[in-house]
């Protein structure tokens, strides 16, 4: 097939409207799949319809409304059918197409090789279809695109689901160490290090199934609530541990750049204490013991009120100072606005495994 490669590829925004334009559900799609039913090839142009038109000729001009079963009639006779880029109105039928012939490609077949250079004459989204090979192959800028079957997606999918169930799992595992050990006071950078490594693990499993919901279409709307339910409320935590352990700026506006940077970074890097304590803005802390702010906690309290674990930690100055204050002078809760300071000192004792 030439230069056909997957459908992840090339330039995002235009691949994602082909993607939305032929995924399961849609009037497109359901054209394709009686297309490949019905043993026929077809070549379908859509958008860019001034420059499609002007790199043919004869065909029968139709400018009639777009509908599936209209398309999958047309695709009977030969040459190229071509659609407005929304959808709406089928103006040619069985049209001649003769895009320049010294534009490159590697396609071999004369269906492919036409798609291929219109693509790359024209801004037109390019379908062809393979009446030999029974498959769909979309063309943009002279790339083309093999669009998959449900059954061979979800083949992909449910592995995906798998392994982000098992991260997720792993991840609350170590999330909830790091509590026991910020309580303790003896957090190291290995310890973070491993709970970012995780939080970037579930953040890119979740971008992958992006993908291929988007590819799904409707009949992906069922993943689309396994993985909202797996990811919950995963992304909160990750900004709140990265605003506790950054050294200097603990905005939220300075996570959400931590983020970004620590997401460009291949995972594998992740696993280094060295390269996640630069990140943080520390020279060398592999070894050193790390002082939270505690906002990631002190959230996870019931009691504590949006916005509350900012005023407790501005007031306190660390998770750690709180627990040694918690005892001493237990009024500095009130003067800090905490509603129920007794049912958070509880409960900050019962998260430490300790009684108050």
């Amino acid at each position: 097939m030439g230069d056909t490669v997957d459908i992840e590829c090339g330039p995002k925004d235009r691949v994602h409207d082909a993607i939305k334009k032929t995924a399961p559900g849609t009037a497109l799609r359901h054209a394709l799949d009686m297309i490949i039913g019905g043993n026929l090839g077809a070549l379908i142009c859509i958008g860019d319809t001034d420059r499609v038109i002007s790199a043919g000729g004869d065909g029968f001009k139709l400018d009639i409304s777009f509908t599936a079963n209209r398309l999958f009639e047309l695709a009977k006779m030969d040459g190229a059918i071509v659609i407005d880029r929304d959808l709406t109105q089928i103006l040619r039928a069985n049209y001649h197409l003769n895009p320049d012939p010294s534009l490159p490609t590697s396609e071999t077949g004369m269906r492919h090789r036409t798609a291929a250079r219109m693509s790359l004459l024209t801004d037109a989204l390019v379908v062809s279809v393979s009446e030999r090979r029974q498959v769909v192959t979309l063309y943009i800028g002279g790339k083309g695109y093999q669009l998959k079957g449900v059954p061979e997606l979800m083949s992909t999918v449910n592995q995906l689901l798998v392994s982000m169930q098992s991260t997720r799992a792993q991840l609350d595992r170590s999330l909830l160490r790091l509590t026991t050990l910020e309580l303790d006071n003896y957090v190291t950078m290995s310890d973070i290090t491993e709970t970012i490594y995780l939080f970037e693990m579930l953040t890119t499993i979740s971008d992958e199934l992006d993908e291929y919901i988007l590819r799904l279409g409707t009949a992906g709307k069922s993943i689309k609530m396994q993985r909202d339910e797996f990811v919950g409320t995963t992304s909160d935590d990750y900004t709140l541990l990265l605003r506790d352990y950054a050294k200097d700026d603990h905005s939220t506006e300075h996570a959400a750049g931590l983020r970004r940077e620590l997401h460009k970074t291949a995972n594998e890097s992740l696993r280094s204490p060295k390269r996640v304590a630069e990140f943080l803005g520390y020279e060398d802390l592999e070894d050193a013991i790390l002082k939270p702010l505690g906002l990631r906690t002190l959230s996870n309290v019931s009691v504590v009120r949006k916005g509350m674990a900012d005023k407790i930690v501005d007031e306190f100055g660390s998770l750690q100072q709180l627990m040694d204050d918690i005892e001493r002078n237990p009024s500095r809760l009130d003067d800090a606005g905490v509603e129920n300071p007794g049912i958070l000192a509880n409960s900050l004792y019962r998260m430490w495994g300790k009684r108050a």
